[in-house]
């Protein structure tokens, strides 16, 4: 099997290098990222500047491609340049910390996947809830293992996954973390933000992240994950809204001059 392995934290980042490490037990795996950190930057591409790339080594050993671009340049530029052979699976991760809730939309590491799952590749987001001690080996093995049986479960259409590991279960022993196939949450939070000066006086924001989302009655992935459930969730690039379409066709809109 053929790995197309990226991330939005950068070449560099732990949670790359163990996610590597644990997929090389199930195919070849070839490492795309970004030179530099692009968390946050959805699935934005770049078309105004050129996309420099260059091979980068530990001693003899190559660590893959770095790219001056963004997670979904990575993809895109593995597919159809870097790679000798289509990919057959695509991973993004492991992110350091969650992608639930609205931040899919805004996630670097949710875009490399949705990329991969434009080309009809099957396509796994996997992020790990933030900790100053992450257990990032024990996070990639996990994830393996979910990978693995995802592949062989599927059906033979290409899908798209978010994969989310919150801190508690990578500390519980072997064979006792729980996973919950469940949908994204969709609850606004993160509004606020702290009010600052700079040197020169100037007003600037800080986002806080906060308040928290408050849980309804359906589980979800944020609901899930506060519990210590590994989370599986899902998703489809479409944004198209078909319900509406048909309730749309008999309102004969027009143009008016």
């Amino acid at each position: 099997m053929k790995i197309l392995l990226a991330n939005d934290d950068g070449i560099y980042a732990p949670g790359l290098a163990a996610m590597e490490k644990a997929l090389r037990a199930i195919g070849d795996v070839t490492v795309i990222a970004p030179a530099t950190e692009q968390s946050g930057v959805g699935h934005s591409i770049t078309f105004l500047t050129p996309l420099v790339c260059k091979e980068i080594y530990d001693g003899d050993r190559r660590r893959g491609y770095a790219v001056e671009g963004s997670p979904a340049d990575c993809v895109k530029l593995g597919v159809v340049e870097l790679m000798d052979e289509r990919p057959d699976l695509i991973v993004s991760g492991i992110n350091g910390g969650l992608n639930a809730g609205i931040n899919v939309l805004y996630s670097g590491t949710v875009g490399a996947a949705i990329e991969g799952a434009f080309f009809g590749i099957t396509s796994i987001a996997v992020s790990l809830e933030w900790d100053e001690h992450a257990q990032f080996d024990r996070a990639a093995e996990m994830a393996r293992q979910v990978i693995a049986q995802i592949l062989e479960r599927k059906s033979d259409s290409p899908r798209l996954y978010n994969l989310n590991i919150p801190t508690p279960a990578t500390k519980l022993p072997p064979g006792e973390a729980e996973l919950k196939i469940v949908p994204m949450g969709v609850m606004r939070y993160g509004e606020h933000f702290v009010k600052r000066k700079d040197p020169r006086n100037r007003d600037y924001y800080w986002a806080t992240g906060d308040p928290r989302p408050e849980h309804g009655e359906e589980e979800t992935d944020l609901s899930a994950l506060e519990k210590g459930y590994l989370t599986l969730t899902p998703l489809h690039f479409d944004m198209t809204e078909r319900a509406q379409i048909d309730e749309m066709k008999p309102w004969n809109l027009k143009v008016l001059d």
